[in-house]
């Protein structure tokens, strides 16, 4: 079993601190069980939580409401109020613990490593710390229709105002709807051609025709292509979106 926390215990208390999220909880999950793990325990972070001592989350959350014996978490783990809890109060609690070290070439691999090199659009980078490459979930929305006037009608990505977008620019990937998968041309910015202010999160599915507002989606992006740039009129815009779609295919293909 995991026990993991939703949301993010700093979203409660700090959020100015709370760090970007590079999954949903239902995809933390999916990803969890995908290990092989039988359980995820999602534990509901809320005030009355984050006042329990070390000891009382020991006995009442991991003792007695999962039956917990033995514990794996990582070298330096704190939990409980103030993060006063460590292995060694598992261990006065009667639990066995296995502690292990971060690992990853170089430098340990963390989230803060992993949100740092979407941020600056390295998603190959974080491609390789996370084991995949990185995503946005989100639901499918109607933006101003501008991609449809040029021929390369695009899905508005709404997603959580937390989720770990990479930084501006043109990156190829892949959408996820409805159980299937596509090639696209992700756009992530505030469109600077048409002097646009809303940073948004924009896929054009290759080889795609099909009404999907108001569905959830899954864009992974798997490689930035070129950083976000205001053009001189419509004509270069839609030469540069031509190559940027050549690109994706070339990146794409096996």
């Amino acid at each position: 079993m995991v026990v993991t926390f939703d949301p993010n215990p700093l979203e409660q208390l700090r959020p100015e601190q709370a760090p970007t999220r590079l999954t949903s909880i239902t995809r933390r999950c999916e990803l969890i069980r995908a290990c092989g793990v039988d359980d995820v325990e999602v534990l509901g972070f809320t005030a009355e939580l984050a006042a329990m001592s070390a000891q009382d989350f020991t006995a009442q959350i991991l003792q007695q409401g999962l039956d917990v014996r033995e514990v794996v978490i990582g070298e330096g783990f704190r939990f409980g109020h103030r993060a006063q809890g460590s292995a060694d109060t598992l261990r006065t609690a009667g639990l066995d613990v296995l502690e292990y070290g971060l690992v990853g070439e170089g430098a340990p691999v963390s989230s803060t490593r992993i949100r740092a090199a979407v941020a600056e659009g390295d998603v190959a980078a974080a491609a390789v710390m996370l084991g995949r490459a990185p995503e946005v979930d989100g639901v499918v929305v109607r933006g101003l229709q501008r991609g449809r006037e040029l021929g390369y009608p695009t899905a508005n990505i709404a997603h959580h105002e937390r989720a770990a977008v990479p930084a501006d620019g043109v990156y190829a990937g892949r959408t996820e709807v409805a159980g299937r998968t596509f090639n696209a041309a992700i756009s992530v910015g505030t469109n600077p051609t048409f002097e646009g202010t809303h940073r948004t999160v924009e896929a054009y599915l290759l080889d795609f025709d099909e009404d999907i507002y108001g569905q959830d989606v899954r864009v992974e992006v798997v490689q930035r292509l070129r950083g976000m740039e205001a053009f001189d009129g419509v004509a270069e815009l839609v030469a540069q979106m031509d190559e940027d779609v050549t690109r994706t295919r070339e990146v794409l293909t096996p």
